[in-house]
């Protein structure tokens, strides 16, 4: 070879070196896209199979113990966060309010906040934190310790006996909560307005009952179904395929599936209230 050829060569090579540096960072970000999407599908298939084999009779009781672990286990803490929120809001809607002598309207807009927003926004980041979790670890450690390879060898579909019941009781507790989470968050508002500050008890109740109607108690509740199907997908998706993330395996496996089960759900929440409040108004 010539010395011109192998110059040549090595400007070749110098200048793909430089275009590789130069669409690495595109490059990253198109798989990180790719990897979105990927999982985004995954998640929707995820989903649909097992809302399909919810609804069958053998369901039931697997249905109702979920229920009670997901939503009545979590009736304390939710009425203890609302009742704290709403005294919260009646405190600083009075002190906000009064200097425009408009204190009359603490009751609406304790309310109103409360259903639209707050209800169903603050009571699904607290399922999640307290129930979601948990499931996601439970279905990992089944993954794990191969429980749920056991399921399929002996032909019970671990989606239907596993992941099914903790859906479909999400879907029936998120709206259950929520509706707790109203009436005692403006039962907090008119201790901290009423009780304490001295605003009449008659003024607080009428505004309420003047103000808000039912589509604002609907929407509210169609917004904790939303966040509900969310919150269950996630937790379950990742308890479900802990043991092929590319991070960690075994039990550390487990804890970064419950980490990300429980930030991506409290993101994906706040995400899909932008959108569902945009599409409902």
């Amino acid at each position: 070879m010539s010395p011109t050829n192998g110059c040549n060569a090595t400007d070749i090579n110098e200048e793909k070196s430089i275009g590789r540096k130069l669409t690495e960072p595109f490059a990253a970000i198109g798989r990180a896209v790719i990897n979105w999407i990927d999982t985004l599908g995954s998640a929707t298939i995820f989903l649909f199979f097992a809302l399909w084999k919810t609804f069958r009779a053998r369901q039931l009781s697997k249905v109702i113990h979920q229920i009670y672990y997901v939503g009545a286990t979590s009736t304390a803490i939710i009425m203890l966060i609302s009742l704290f929120t709403g005294m919260v809001l009646g405190l600083q809607s009075y002190h906000a309010l009064v200097t425009f002598g408009a204190q009359g309207a603490v009751g609406t807009l304790v309310s109103l906040s409360l259903i639209r927003e707050l209800g169903p926004v603050l009571t699904a980041i607290m399922i999640t934190a307290r129930a979601g979790s948990a499931i996601t670890a439970e279905i990992g450690i089944q993954r794990i310790s191969e429980q749920i390879d056991a399921l399929s060898t002996m032909r019970i579909d671990p989606l239907r006996h596993i992941v099914s019941p903790r859906i479909a009781a999400a879907i029936i507790s998120f709206p259950l909560l929520t509706t707790v989470f109203d009436l005692i968050g403006m039962i907090g508002g008119y201790i901290s307005s009423v009780m304490l500050l001295g605003l009449n008890a008659g003024v607080y109740m009428n505004s309420i009952q003047a103000n808000v109607d039912l589509r604002d108690v609907t929407d509210g509740l169609i917004k904790s179904i939303v966040f509900a199907v969310i919150v269950a997908t996630v937790c379950c998706y990742q308890g479900y395929f802990a043991h092929m993330r590319k991070d960690s395996h075994g039990a550390k496996a487990v804890g970064m599936a419950t980490t990300s089960a429980v930030v991506i759900s409290c993101v994906l929440i706040l995400v899909s209230d932008y959108v569902v409040t945009s599409l409902l108004m």
